[in-house]
């Protein structure tokens, strides 16, 4: 075995596998400054960050992590330059036509959460495909945010429920949530986010009211196991209290 490998296996013991987040969401950033840091064009970093997805998702499977929602692609991104936004949905694309045999091999279960319909047709075809083919699968959801904003989620979340008729009166917490574009994915536990920035970004706003937040300064390409297992240990060794008092979460 290499020293990495067991490096690697020495840190996944470290991880209480009974504590473990249901359900972990990462706001996957610093793919153009990795790229721009070597003096390579933003798309490198892009591809670079594929990669690191893919790792991450077997990681997280290998844990036993239920959800793992990564905000790939936000409203706000489509501003971006033409050249880069067109990069990255072709390598959407790529990406799900190569996963979806490993995904069924794997037991992964994708979706979508965001305004879909504003992708190209032909992502949109691989998004229906991958969803299709893996709608069976229940050991884990690997839950893409795509041209998703977390605002936006809850004022479309709001028409949704005035559509269906919902009585004002009947309005709870729970009955919101099953407006969402989340519906049926329990709340994250864990929010991670890289590259150093110290906010959410208009991601999970109702999902993430009580979500343990991480940062840490590596650039999502250079994110590896290692620094999962770290956010996890540090998640394990928080108490969530949910507004309650220390000894009253005892006695729960």
């Amino acid at each position: 075995m290499k020293k990495k490998d067991l490096h690697h296996d020495e840190l996944r013991a470290k991880v209480d596998r009974l504590t473990l987040p249901r359900h972990i969401a990462i706001i996957m950033d610093g793919n153009g400054r990795w790229a721009l840091r070597r003096g390579l064009p933003r798309v490198a970093g892009h591809k670079r960050g594929a990669d690191t997805v893919r790792r991450i998702t077997e990681e997280c499977r290998r844990l036993g992590i239920g959800v793992l929602t990564l905000y790939a692609f936000s409203d706000e991104n489509w501003g971006r330059p033409k050249e880069e936004v067109g990069y990255l949905m072709d390598m959407l694309g790529t990406f799900l036509k190569a996963e979806i045999a490993t995904m069924k091999e794997n037991g992964i279960r994708f979706r979508t959460i965001g305004r879909i319909e504003r992708l190209p047709a032909s992502v949109r075809s691989w998004i229906d495909k991958a969803a299709a083919g893996t709608a069976g699968n229940t050991g884990m959801v690997l839950n893409l945010a795509l041209s998703y904003g977390g605002r936006g989620e809850i004022l479309e979340a709001a028409k949704r429920m005035r559509a269906a008729g919902a009585p004002p009166e009947q309005l709870t917490e729970e009955v919101f949530s099953s407006y969402l574009d989340t519906a049926g994915l329990p709340d994250p536990d864990l929010i991670i986010r890289t590259s150093g920035e110290r906010r959410i970004s208009n991601f999970l706003l109702w999902q993430a009211a009580y979500a343990e937040l991480y940062f840490t300064d590596t650039l999502w390409p250079d994110f590896e196991e290692k620094d999962l297992i770290a956010a996890l240990v540090d998640y394990q060794g928080r108490q969530r209290r949910f507004g309650l008092t220390q000894e009253q979460r005892a006695q729960m």
